[in-house]
This record gives structure tokens, sequence and C-alpha cells, in this order.
């Protein structure tokens, strides 16, 4: 008998999971495989995930065979595994990104049904997926998505922690706690979430360290064990970062630590931010106003929201809201400013507005004409997008196998030189300094084909045929010079 009841709901479970997956699957891989890796920071991570196959390398990472020590392995390790099962192409390189934002929606589902059941769960996950800052970077050869997965389970798994002291009173009695399960949980994200992206993946750890302010019953750190739990951690984390110090004579530690997140918090990296103190005063507010953009659409109901919070919340609600504060307040205090840093706060603001907009009758109607224009929008973009660049990258290429052929011999007649990138220049090759530091944003990743042009490169252009033979990185005869962490 239990086991006719529970089926019916397991079915149900395991479809509305799968469904929720693939879909978020399909939509955010839709585009990208046509559209050429832009930016600085998509190639370099392309680059540098296939060159740790080339080296069987899996612990330090190399771009262009100089050390790349900015971020830890983690992003690495999913682009290998992407490359070696698909080939290495510019989708495969997006489609980790694809798979954890995905993951991200199934763990809001599930957090968000535990909380207020099917409804809220749904559309916290859509409201997330549909995000605008969400769409860009589930398309995006970098590690933030993967930040953002394990951000939100170790925040799911310090809620579920506290879950009878913050849930009514009423429904206490109905928890089934599973202290241990969620415990392992916790800390598995958190240190996960360091080899993602750094420290700023144990911002979990300062949520449930403010929970202390609430009026809780009994002692948190009984049932958090942060000794044990801390101890734990380090020792995934050591798993990769003491071979890791060790190989770079503990140059991963002075660049990935040193420069990248105490520097990067005291000084403007790359031009992202402010370079005097005036102007880093004026920026304080960058984050509480850019996302009306990053969470747009749903952004248009954050006064609403505010207002909501402001004359009711329960303890799930403070929850919620001490952990968007916390990540907004880190960043806004950060000397270097982009709009994305804050997109760990996003599951937790979608959490939030689902539970407010489920409680009400009249926020039905919204949510679905918001959700269906969103996609929509979302959808169409891409396809433009995919479209367009398609159709410039055709004319830039070779339309015949004698054009082919001319420019093959033409580059022949310079002597070569060893390129290690699989890199294929699809536009022209910047020519000013300001451009060179920004070369790889004009680049189209094309590592399963092999071809005369990871030698040297001709351009067709106003109507003739122009010669170059620069590989990437090289201005003229001036080779491109990079620090140790790969970086201009």
């Amino acid at each position: 008998m239990p086991g006719a009841i529970l089926s019916p709901h397991l079915k149900s479970a395991i479809r509305n999971y799968a469904l929720l997956f693939f879909g978020c699957v399909l939509f955010h891989v839709i585009g990208t495989w046509g559209l050429p890796l832009i930016d600085r920071d998509e190639p370099r991570f392309a680059e540098a995930s296939r060159e740790m196959i080339e080296r069987r390398d899996y612990v330090v990472p190399y771009f262009n065979n100089q050390l790349r020590l900015d971020k830890p392995p983690f992003a690495y390790w999913g682009q290998v595994a992407s490359y070696k099962i698909f080939g290495e192409n510019d989708f495969t390189a997006r489609f980790p990104s694809a798979i954890a934002a995905a993951l991200v929606a199934l763990s809001i589902f599930a957090w968000g049904t535990r909380i207020g059941g099917n409804r809220v769960g749904w559309w916290a996950a859509i409201i997330f997926t549909f995000s605008l800052q969400t769409f860009l970077h589930a398309k995006a050869a970098v590690a933030d998505m993967w930040l953002v997965l394990f951000v939100t389970l170790a925040h799911w798994g310090g809620y579920e922690l506290l879950r009878d002291r913050l849930s009514p009173a009423n429904q206490t009695s109905n928890i089934k706690h599973q202290t241990s399960y969620w415990w392992w949980m916790f800390y598995v994200s958190l240190a996960f979430g360091f080899l993602a992206k750094g420290p700023i993946g144990w911002i979990p750890l300062a949520t449930v360290a403010a929970t202390k302010f609430f009026p809780l019953d009994g002692r948190l750190a009984s049932r958090f064990k942060f000794a044990r739990g801390v101890l734990f951690m380090l020792a995934i984390v050591a798993l990769w970062g003491v071979p890791a110090l060790i190989r770079t004579h503990g140059q991963f530690f002075v660049v990935g630590i040193g420069r990248h997140v105490v520097g990067r918090s005291f000084a403007t990296m790359e031009g992202h931010g402010a370079n005097s103190f005036g102007m880093y005063l004026l920026l304080l507010p960058f984050y509480f106003v850019t996302v009306f953009v990053s969470f747009f659409p749903w952004s248009i109901k954050l006064p609403w929201l505010a207002k909501q919070l402001w004359q009711r919340r329960d303890k799930i609600d403070n929850y919620l809201l001490t952990g968007t504060a916390i990540i907004f307040i880190i960043f806004t205090l950060v000397k270097t400013k982009l709009p994305h840093y804050t997109l760990p706060a996003f599951p937790l603001l979608a959490l939030l507005l689902a539970r407010k907009l489920a409680a009400e009758k009249a926020a039905t109607r919204f949510f679905r004409s918001c959700a269906f224009v969103s996609a929509s929008v979302y959808l169409a973009i891409a396809l433009i997008v995919l479209a367009c660049t398609t159709a410039t990258i055709d004319r830039r290429r070779p339309k015949t196998f004698s054009a082919w052929t001319a420019t093959w011999m033409m580059e022949r007649e310079s002597p070569p030189i060893e390129r290690k990138s699989s890199f294929t220049p699809t536009w022209r090759m910047p020519r000013t300094d300001s451009q060179i530091r920004h070369n790889f944003s004009s680049t189209s990743f094309r590592g399963g084909t092999k071809s005369p042009s990871n030698v040297g490169r001709s351009e067709l252009g106003a109507g003739r045929l122009r010669r170059s033979t620069l590989p990437l990185g090289v201005s003229g005869s001036r080779p491109r010079k990079t620090n140790a962490a790969g970086i201009m």
C-alpha cells in the first residue's frame, strides 16, 4: 500500500526534474554552436582547458604555454570533460556552463518545493532561468555558473540544517530532519565553490553565521560542527591545492589569492571600477542599480518585493534576504566591479520573489506573461545572433577550394612560426596596442580541425587578398608578453 501511494508522487517528481533539466539545457545551448568565443575570458578558459588535455596535466592550468594562475581548476575540468565527449569547438567550450545553469535551476526547484510547494519551486526556477544575466552567463565559457551552483547548494544545505528553527511552528512537526545528509552537502558545496572561483564560494558560511542574530533556539555550533566541517572542506580543497602550490612554488596562492582576490578588492583590475576614491564612493550603489538590468525582466517587481518584505517577512525570508544582502555588500565594497559579480545572489532573489508572488492570486497572470515574453525574446536574440554571426563568418572565409589554396600558398611564402594555440582567427587581427590586449575577443575556437591557418593567416577583404602571418599574440615582430598568470 505505501508503495502504491508513493509511486505516483515519485514518477511525478522524476518527470518534473527531467522536464526542467533538459528544457533548461536546450534553452541555454541554443545559439552557442555558431557564435565564436568572445571577450577575453572565453578564449582563455577554452584554450587553457585544451592545453590541459594536450599536456595531460589536470592540476596546473596553462594558457599559451604560460602558467594561468588566476582561477582554480573546476571550470577547466568541466570543459575538459566536454571536449573529450564532444570534441573541441565553440559549443563544447560553453556546454558545461549550460549544464551548470540547468543544475542551478533544479536546485532552486527542489529547494523552493520544500519551502512552499511545487508552485514556488517552479516559479523560482523559471525566474532565475529567464533573468538576463543568467541568459548571458549560461552561454559563456567561464566559471561563473559553477560558482552559482555550489553557492546555491551550500545556501540550501545551510537552510536545511536550520529548517526546524526557520519554519513556522505549525510546520516543524512535519519536518523529517536528516542533519547528516545536509551537513555533508553544505561543506562539500563550500569546497567545490572554492575550486570553482576561489574564496567567494565561502559566502554561505557568512550567511549561516549571520543567523546568530536571529532568535533561534539551541546552539548553532552544535548543529553545524564548524570546526570539523571547515577541516573537511579544507581537506577537499587541499587534494588539488597542495600539489598545485608545490608545483608552482607557491605562485598559485600569490597570484590567485594575492592578486585576484586581495588585489581585486583594493584596486581596479583591467579597468573595471574606479581609480579614485571619489569615483569609488560614487560607484557604491553600482550593484543596486545594475540589478535592475541584470535581473530583468523580474527586476520590475523588486520595489514591490522590497515593500512586501518591509511590511511582513518570516524567518525563511530573513535567511534568503541575509544571503542576498551579504553578496551585494561584499561586492559593493570591492573596488573592481562587474555587473555579473552578484549573480550568486540571483537564486536567493528568485526564491524570495517566487514566495511573495505565489501568495498573491493576481500575480499568476503577470508571471505567465513575463515568463512567456522573456523566453521568446531571449530565444529570438540567440537565433538572430547565431544567424548574423554565421553569415559574417562565412563571408570572411574563402568560398572555393582554389581560393583556399591561394591563401595557403601565400602563407607558405613566410617561414612557419610554431604555434601551440588551437584558436583559429576568424576576424582581422588587431593592430594597435590596446587591441592586442583584447586579441582573443576577435578569435574563434576551432580546436577540432587542423589547417594551414594554424601557422599563418591570410585575409580576404576589400576585393583583394592580403597576407598576414601573425600568430596569436604577435604584432609585427614583437611577441605578446604575458605574466605568470597568462594575463597582459
